[in-house]
């Protein structure tokens, strides 16, 4: 099952399906308002709450539909409610992707089309490498962050659990980007970022330290 029914779970879905990881079997997502409706050909159902219904019809796997522009919270904790019914995270990765036979791509996680994970990289669970990014060798990616559309990290860069990196960013070789950190579109980051911080430009400032991130 997909958790989450919006425009990032629509590109997922053909991620599962163009790879051949599997074939989705139904959409959770808290808006209402989508309840009913179809993405892709698969109906979503309902909200969480059905999330031990639709296991009980022989759902096993799942995958999080929500995508991330800062604040992947959300994902972390559909990630963590849908492991508490023992549903198993799948992995996927389009076929236009690259991906080294010595990269470390963790349970749940999705590479995206023309993404590329080099040699010695290690991606934690429940990651986005969106399209086109660039995951260069020995970096490591920590848990539930989202490397966004384009963003290029250079070779061992850390970056903490939840977070994100924008599009088209450029992460200078050995910087460490903090906890639930957000660097914006574009930026340059030439040192490292904080837990939790803003930061944005070229070369990138920060422009405060989230609370709630």
């Amino acid at each position: 099952m997909i958790l989450g029914g919006g425009g990032h779970a629509r590109v997922l879905i053909d991620v599962l399906r163009v790879s051949g990881t599997a074939e989705p079997w139904a959409i959770l997502d808290s808006d209402s308002l989508l309840w009913g409706s179809d993405v892709l050909g698969v109906r979503v159902r309902g909200g969480d709450d059905l999330l031990q219904a639709i296991a009980d019809e022989g759902a096993s796997a799942f995958v999080i539909g929500v995508g991330g522009t800062g604040d992947n919270t959300p994902r972390r904790r559909l990630f963590e409610l849908a492991l508490s019914f023992r549903l198993v995270p799948l992995t996927a990765r389009h076929p236009s992707a690259t991906c080294s036979a010595y990269c470390e791509i963790g349970a749940g996680s999705v590479v995206f089309p023309g993404a590329i994970v080099n040699a010695g990289a290690v991606i934690g669970r429940n990651v986005i490498i969106n399209t086109g990014a660039i995951v260069e060798h020995d970096c490591v990616v920590g848990d539930h962050a989202h490397i966004a559309t384009g963003a290029r990290l250079a070779s061992t860069v850390r970056v903490g659990a939840a977070a994100h990196v924008g599009a088209g960013s450029t992460i200078r070789q050995c910087i460490t980007i903090g906890e639930a950190a957000i660097v914006g579109a574009g930026a340059a980051v030439v040192s490292n970022v904080e837990p939790h911080a803003v930061v944005v430009g070229v070369p990138a400032r920060t422009l405060g330290v989230r609370r709630n991130g």
